[in-house]
């Protein structure tokens, strides 16, 4: 099949879509526009100040549709209406930056979340690549599904997570749209930056096409999309701010329960799992460790430090059993890496401000550039370890994690990032050892606390819990290495031939597509 054969093989005779009656002429009077203009603005500050005390949820307002339809002044016309306290814009350009370039695709999106309590307009969005390559032919049809199948996961999320998503279409017919371009053109207004060549005239009927094709694969209960008709700039932009006031007031109303619930959980089977059949008698030789210690250090000096390896970002997840000995696993693979390159990131609690925006955000800002690394003691695993057992979160929260965690991780690997997860194992018994030594030697303390004790009274709900997550994440472009740690230096060796082997194998799948 040809690229873009639907958007680009449209008929010339008159075509009746999904946009069709956003075309029909809309007048406001000057009598109705003068009466309804402070009520308006009155609403949007009063369910914005609510919004704002309660912290009940955090707004996205995404704008898209045809150049020249005047979401540009749209965007100005709110900020003459709202508090501009607790709204930000985010306008997103066809150009990444260097720093941008090098993460993978929705990280600056991620970057960007308003808080709890904030609203934030998005100008060139996620939407903006999938439509713009299909319009301009560089991506087919089915690459095209797929891409808004990805946004359909992601906004999916951002509901779950407390944030209304309302996305306006705006469109125009092609004459007026014709006419403003021409007169943008002529004028040189500043506006010009705004428009982007592939939703302009030249590609109209594609651009409609396209967007109808996205529009109708997006329009979700939880993220519908809301057509704007923009000839009259007043018809515009009250209907623009009457849905987003109505929507928020409703969404107020409404209080914050998740849509749906989480299947019951079954808990008659045998609890028997991947962690279970782990062999803990594993050991490795004094001799063979140190040996082997020094030739995979070297291995892994050399191959982050080759240029090759700014094509891609080692990302590395520590998990296990309290005690089980991350840390020092973690020493041994960096004491080899450019410090300049990596970063540990040890994961505790969420601050105040990570409790304001989705859970996997805090995770997203953390993630390395191409080129560089980041290691994780524990991680957005954490979701379906610590915040399931100990009821930090809801059934339904970590349920559907595990499916969300499985994108963001196909989200990092597909934009070129190894991915190593390790679940370091210890038996109850090696744990109750090491617990004591701690507390028995001076600079080891700081290692123990009163919720490691808490925790090792539900041992088994973590097992269970462990259990389902490698069933439910361990996946082929990002699979668990389950290591036996009852022998610390083992555990290392292990590490770090996983490691070392995964670079390998991405350098020489590298080599052989260049």
């Amino acid at each position: 099949m040809s690229k873009n054969n639907i958007l680009r093989h449209a008929p010339d005779a008159k075509v009746t879509c999904m946009f069709q009656s956003a075309n029909i002429p809309q007048t406001v009077s000057k009598e109705l526009l003068q009466k309804r203009l402070p009520e308006l603005r009155e609403e949007l500050l009063e369910v914005q100040h609510k919004l704002r005390e309660n912290k009940a949820f955090a707004t996205i307002i995404l704008l898209a549709g045809v150049d020249g339809s005047g979401k540009g002044a749209a965007i100005s016309r709110l900020y003459e209406w709202m508090d501009t306290r607790y709204l930000f814009c985010n306008a997103y350009h066809e150009e990444r930056s260097e720093s941008e370039s090098a993460r993978p695709n929705y990280w600056r999106y991620w970057r960007d979340l308003p808080a709890r309590g904030e609203t934030s307009i998005v100008f060139g969005s996620w939407y903006q690549e999938p439509l713009r390559d299909a319009v301009m032919g560089k991506i087919d049809d089915a690459e095209l599904e797929r891409q808004l199948s990805a946004i359909n996961r992601f906004e999916k999320m951002l509901a779950y997570e407390n944030i209304l998503l309302l996305k306006f279409w705006f469109t125009l017919p092609k004459a007026e749209q014709q006419e403003r371009l021409h007169d943008i053109e002529a004028k040189g207004k500043k506006g010009r930056n705004f428009i982007e060549e592939w939703s302009g005239s030249e590609h109209y009927r594609a651009a409609q096409t396209a967007g109808e094709k996205a529009s109708l694969q997006t329009s979700t209960g939880y993220a519908p999309w809301f057509v704007i008709p923009s000839q009259d700039p007043d018809v515009r932009d009250l209907a623009l701010a009457e849905t987003i006031a109505q929507s928020m007031k409703k969404k107020l109303e409404s209080g914050n329960g998740n849509p749906v619930s989480a299947p019951a959980v079954v808990t008659t089977l045998s609890q028997a799992n991947a962690v279970d059949a782990i062999d803990l008698t594993a050991t490795i030789s004094k001799e063979d460790y140190k040996a082997e210690l020094e030739e995979l250090q070297d291995k892994m000096a050399y191959l982050t430090d080759r240029k090759r390896f700014k094509k891609f970002g080692l990302i590395s997840v520590f998990q296990g059993n309290d005690a089980a000995g991350k840390g020092g696993s973690i020493r041994r693979l960096t004491r080899s890496m450019d410090p300049r390159n990596y970063k540990v990131h040890p994961i505790a609690a969420p601050s105040v401000e990570e409790k304001l925006h989705p859970y996997l955000w805090r995770f997203w800002r953390r993630l390395p550039k191409k080129g560089h690394s980041a290691i994780f003691d524990r991680s957005w695993y954490e979701r379906v370890l610590v915040e399931r057992v100990e009821g930090f979160c809801s059934e339904a929260d970590w349920m559907r994690a595990y499916n969300e965690i499985n994108a963001f991780e196909k989200e990092l690997t597909d934009s070129g990032f190894v991915l190593c997860k390790f679940w370091l194992a210890i038996s109850e018994e090696e744990q109750l050892r090491r617990f004591k030594a701690r507390e028995e030697t001076a600079y080891k303390n700081y290692k123990i606390t009163e919720e490691d004790w808490r925790n090792r009274l539900k041992w088994n709900e973590y097992a269970i819990a462990a259990g389902d997550m490698v069933d439910r994440t361990s996946t082929r472009y990002a699979p668990w290495t389950l290591i036996s740690s009852e022998d610390k230096r083992y555990a290392r060796i292990q590490v770090l031939r996983t490691t070392v082997n995964a670079l390998e194998k991405a350098m020489k799948k590298k080599d052989k597509e260049s």
